[in-house]
């Protein structure tokens, strides 16, 4: 049985709502240029327009493999907005796209189609990121790199075994986008309780696919759920993509609002960067509060990217049980990615 490291963690934190995706004022932030690497997808094209509508980014760069990106650039570019777009495509235009990029937002792969498991997209998605990973490690090692590419559990430590190789490997500056099942718990919760949702933070630990999903719904403030309730939403937390898998028929997977989540976390990395204080989210990073490697909870941000990573806190029995039933499966996916580097 795995069991949590007893090391003495900070766990004095508070997690803020999730701001809605807004403009920042161009006089009181710092510019960023930002690389989105798969920019033309179901996930890539939202997302684009998200960031490009933000006014900490000045330098938006679209990469993907498709030939339409410079048509998408071209679209995005035609909005009256300080962005200044541009658009690249093909493998031999992939390093003039990243060049010193201060953030990399990599949405990059092949979706999940009905019945297919996130284990099922490894072979596929471990490649894309393997070599983006090498890429960013030439071309602009010290930017943040952020990944949404499933499956994370196991795309994440693919990115740090291969930057290890290149020896530009920076453990605070790699991340596994799991802001989308903050969203989900966000709006299932404000749902069941009849909150307001711009209020809402709910923390999710563990990682990001199905049962080492773990939203801590103990940690609620002013919450009161049926056991019911709590199994319910739980469950629901946990399978949220597959809710939308069956909902589309073939037609896709979650585009739309893990664009939005993707853009939420560049922005709380960007806030950051800028100086802004106690800017702290739930994301998927090398850590220390489990035995394991990887592991998704609150990390307080900085200018240079992770700045502490923070402790989970009290969990109640129902919980403790889940996280035991998890720690197994996350290790094994996590292992799993590390043996594709190793092998390839």
């Amino acid at each position: 049985m795995l069991r949590t490291a007893t090391k003495k963690i900070n766990t004095s934190f508070t997690l803020a709502p999730v701001t809605r995706v807004r403009h920042f004022s161009r006089s009181a932030a710092r510019h960023h240029k930002v690389c989105v690497i798969g920019a033309a997808g179901g996930i890539g094209q939202p997302l684009s327009l998200l960031l490009g509508n933000n006014d900490m980014v000045t330098d938006l760069r679209l990469y993907d493999v498709a030939p339409i990106t410079p048509g998408v650039a071209a679209d995005l570019s035609h909005i009256n907005t300080p962005a200044q777009v541009t658009g690249f495509t093909g493998p031999d235009q992939l390093h003039d796209a990243l060049k010193d990029a201060d953030v990399v937002v990599c949405p990059a792969g092949v979706p999940r189609k009905p019945g297919m498991t996130r284990d099922d997209l490894f072979n596929i998605n471990a490649g894309i990121v393997a070599g983006t990973a090498k890429a960013v490690a030439e071309a602009c090692p010290k930017a943040l790199f952020l990944v949404i590419s499933n499956p994370v559990n196991s795309t994440v430590p693919i990115a740090a075994e291969t930057m290890k190789a290149a020896g530009a490997y920076d453990p605070k500056r790699l991340f596994g986008v799991t802001t989308l099942d903050i969203t989900r718990a966000n709006t299932f919760v404000a749902g069941n309780q009849g909150f307001n949702v711009k209020d809402m933070n709910v923390p999710v630990i563990g990682g990001h696919a199905g049962k080492t999903i773990l939203p801590l719904l103990s940690q609620v403030p002013g919450a009161k759920f049926s056991q019911a309730d709590k199994e319910a939403l739980t469950h629901r937390i946990m399978f949220g993509g597959d809710e939308v898998v069956e909902a589309k028929a073939g037609g896709g997977s979650a585009t739309l609002s893990m664009a939005y989540a993707g853009a939420e976390f560049a922005f709380q990395c960007m806030r950051a960067m800028n100086g802004e204080k106690d800017v702290v989210a739930c994301t998927f990073v090398e850590s220390s509060v489990t035995s394991l490697p990887f592991f998704s909870s609150p990390v307080r941000l900085g200018p240079n990217g992770v700045d502490e990573v923070l402790h989970y806190g009290e969990l109640d029995e129902f919980e403790a049980k889940l996280m035991e039933e998890m720690l197994p499966e996350l290790e094994t996916q996590i292992q799993k990615g590390i043996d594709f580097v190793k092998k390839n």
